[in-house]
């Protein structure tokens, strides 16, 4: 199996300066210098995005419908829209289950309340806002992608890595009003500092995503285990012990424990959160309802988004063993880890697990690093093909299928 040993030529020097040329010096020219490396990976994160928005617009036109509104208010995006508008206080009883009961504080503040500030600054209206903000956290997220899977593996393996992201089939949510892209961005930057040993940058970062998505803690847990490994291998190199990797350790969850307390301040219940979370329907089974699901799948019939839902979690599941005997680093292996355990162990919404899963970019490791292995005709097919299936996937979900995302 192949190991974590760069793809490119010559290899990548292991101090991370150029092999020549002056070094940058100010945190300014090596932000600049990073982003000139990672400038043709993000065109081409840049272009299968466009593609895919240009196919929905087409056919949102098409259907008398305006891409605008299915990108910035399509099922979560309009609960966001109103928390931006109004702040949290709505509650929506179903009109089909009596026990269902919709509850805006299910939605975690960061993302609304950016929009909210940045709106009252920029006069473009909260639901531009929205889709402008999601569109630069994507483009920083492809960024970040890039430099881990340059820093482990090459540039080759980096560029490969970002592409395969944004050629996932459900990849049209990197572009729309909804938070992953905002935690994706906030998760990668802070697992490229826990690769590159800046502890204090990961834990506030790793705090930040736990302030936008649930599943954010997955972030938190990643630093964690990196400051574990970090301590380990100091301790048998006989070093002594780095306080700013426990101060980011403590840091890092800080986010998403935050915002459940306050919820639980709010209901005047600790696990005020999670009873919110069930009102919706959705609670925590250890994936017993999607092994039913699986099986109700092979045994029935059900919408076309099921049986893609399905084949992307299976899909997940297999690229997870996958990094395991690749050994990438433990941080990554912890942040896919927990954010498995949350999106699959999780009951309802089933069709929603792709989108539950998509921040878990390292689980496209091994796929990056065949992509850039093969021959460029075979690269160039793959390549093709998958942005045709993306942006026929794409717009399905967002114009034609009837269930959330």
């Amino acid at each position: 199996m192949y190991t974590a040993e760069p793809v490119s030529t010559p290899p990548r020097p292991t101090s991370g300066k150029p092999a020549t040329g002056p070094a940058p010096r100010t945190r300014r020219e090596r932000a600049v210098a990073s982003l000139r490396k990672a400038a043709p990976a993000l065109a081409l994160y840049a272009a299968v995005r466009l593609s895919g928005l240009l196919c929905l617009s087409a056919y949102a036109w098409y259907a008398g419908q305006h891409p605008r509104s299915i990108l910035g208010l399509a099922w979560d995006g309009r609960w966001y829209h109103r928390i931006a508008e109004y702040g949290y206080g709505t509650l929506i009883p179903s009109a089909t289950q009596h026990t269902v009961l919709y509850n805006d504080l299910a939605f975690f503040p960061l993302y609304p309340t950016v929009v909210r500030a940045l709106s009252t600054v920029v006069p473009i209206g909260t639901i531009n806002m929205a889709i402008l903000v999601a569109w630069v956290a994507t483009l920083l997220s492809a960024w970040a992608i890039f430099l881990i899977g340059a820093r482990l593996y090459g540039r080759r393996v980096g560029t490969a890595l970002v592409l395969l992201y944004g050629l996932l089939p459900h990849a049209v949510i990197q572009t729309m009003a909804y938070t992953e892209p905002v935690m994706t961005a906030f998760a990668a930057w802070s697992l490229y500092a826990v690769l590159t040993k800046r502890w204090l940058y990961a834990g506030t970062l790793a705090a930040l995503a736990g302030c936008t998505r649930p599943n954010g803690v997955a972030v938190a847990a990643g630093v964690c285990a990196g400051v574990l490994m970090d301590a380990w291998r100091r301790h048998r190199a006989g070093k002594p012990v780095n306080w700013r990797a426990w101060a980011g350790a403590v840091i890092a969850p800080c986010g998403w424990f935050g915002y459940v307390l306050w919820v639980g301040w709010q209901t005047g219940d600790l696990k005020g959160y999670f009873k919110v979370q069930a009102r919706w329907g959705s609670r925590y089974d250890f994936g017993w309802s999607a092994l039913r699901f699986f099986k109700h799948l092979v045994t029935g019939t059900d919408y076309f988004a099921y049986y893609v839902a399905a084949g992307i979690v299976a899909a997940a599941v297999i690229l997870f063993a996958l990094c395991i005997t690749d050994r990438i680093p433990v941080a990554l292996l912890a942040y896919c880890a927990v954010l498995m355990l949350i999106g699959i162990g999780g009951a309802g919404f089933f069709q929603c697990k792709p989108r539950f899963l998509m921040p878990a970019f390292p689980l496209l490791i091994p796929a990056a690093i065949a992509l850039a292995r093969a021959r460029p005709r075979t690269a160039a097919v793959a390549v093709v093909s998958l942005a045709g299936i993306t942006c026929f996937y794409g717009t399905y979900l967002l114009a034609i299928a009837p269930m959330a995302l």
